[in-house]
């Protein structure tokens, strides 16, 4: 079998060394457009279960990629000028491009053909393949092409939002609700290496416009957003690696695949930042499409079939919870109105997968930090 895939993303160089393992008679051949050792963006978080799915019959890729992770065990919530833990909830994190090297080096391990600084302009560029996987993200060439056929939805958020890095670390997942004078943000910063952390800006349309960042270039963002959290940086820097303000697109399809063509990842559907799962969605779905290749390995159509038949109820489940989330953040600067506990248990509750048993065995501190702020404002 020949198999093309657009997109050397984790998505794209998992699913070739997947695929290659698997069905080693298969061609298998990556096609990217940036070079090897570029990257957008900073780092990667994972819930820290979230790579449990590795662990049969990946271990090797697992214990690479755990070798390089961050970990904490809590998420630390800053609102009204107060820090509220909520602990039991851990996360991992590793940098993008240490990432992609391991599935770089992993794809290259079974014999895939990685083709990098490639600019694919039309799928006309990729045919005479058995099968073609979509791993190029939001703005899909191969779901863009037959858009019409994949039943594509896409809807964008009103809130903008840009990625910086920061020249810190910080000890938990921390998420700091800011007003300022020209309005409202909220920053979601993690560490990703020992000095290095994601630092993702996030503005509600009015204090967007407010500021004036659509006439700001990228290094006035940046300097604006660095004075605005200055507190939280505590001396360390915000750095730019395409750090453009956009808006976050929820992107849906009716169908997964046409003809020999299918999407995976974000070039299928979009998981809000906020839940940290989109490249953990994108990776269990190769290991799902590289299953049902070998239950089908002479009929690309019937594993493309199988794949979504058996991967969507899971991928529906979580991707209502990242649109639950999505929804809640939207409208963090109107759930800012609130004090700083009923925020927090606004925010841990906007999934909707946490009810207040699981949430008690989960985080008891926290629970009982609530419960006494309640206790207290009764009396």
């Amino acid at each position: 079998m020949k198999i093309n895939i657009l997109g050397g993303g984790p998505a794209g160089l998992y699913a070739a060394y997947r695929i290659r393992t698997q069905l080693p008679h298969s061609t298998v051949t990556v096609f990217e457009q940036n070079e090897a050792d570029t990257t957008f963006g900073f780092g990667v978080v994972f819930s820290d279960k979230a790579l449990e799915f590795l662990s049969a019959d990946d271990s090797e890729t697992l214990a690479l990629i755990t070798a390089g992770l961050e970990k904490w065990s809590d998420i630390e919530l800053r609102i009204h000028g107060e820090k509220i833990r909520i602990d039991g909830i851990g996360f991992t994190a590793i940098a993008r491009l240490r990432l992609l090297g391991i599935l770089r080096q992993r794809a290259l391990s079974v014999g895939a053909n990685l083709v990098n600084g490639r600019v694919v302009q039309s799928l006309e560029e990729l045919e005479g393949a058995d099968l073609i996987i979509g791993c190029d993200g939001a703005n899909s060439l191969v779901r863009k092409t037959h858009e019409a056929e994949f039943g594509t939805e896409i809807r964008l958020l009103d809130n903008r939002f840009a990625w910086f890095g920061a020249t810190r670390a910080f000890d938990a997942l921390t998420q700091t609700f800011k007003t300022t004078p020209k309005g409202t943000f909220n920053a979601h910063h993690y560490r990703y290496a020992p000095s290095m952390s994601t630092f993702l800006v996030e503005a509600d349309p009015q204090t967007f416009d407010s500021v004036g960042f659509a006439s700001m270039s990228e290094e006035q963002s940046r300097a604006y957003c660095e004075d605005v959290f200055a507190e939280e940086l505590d001396g360390a820097h915000l750095v730019t690696n395409k750090s453009l303000w956009r808006r976050f697109p929820v992107i849906s399809n009716r169908n997964w695949s046409v003809g020999n063509k299918v999407l995976v990842g974000d070039a299928l559907r979009t998981a809000h930042f906020s839940i940290g799962s989109g490249t953990r969605l994108a990776l269990e779905d190769v290991q799902a499409l590289s299953h049902a290749l070998v239950q089908h390995p002479n009929s690309a159509r019937d594993a493309l079939a199988e794949f979504e038949a058996k991967r969507r109820p899971i991928v529906d489940k979580l991707a209502g919870a990242a649109a639950r989330s999505a929804e809640w953040y939207d409208h963090f600067h109107e759930h800012m109105a609130l004090p700083a506990w009923d925020f927090a248990m606004s925010y841990i509750s906007r999934s909707g997968r946490i009810d207040s048993a699981r949430l008690r065995a989960m985080s008891p501190a926290f629970v009982d930090g609530y419960e006494a702020y309640k206790a207290k404002v009764s009396s």
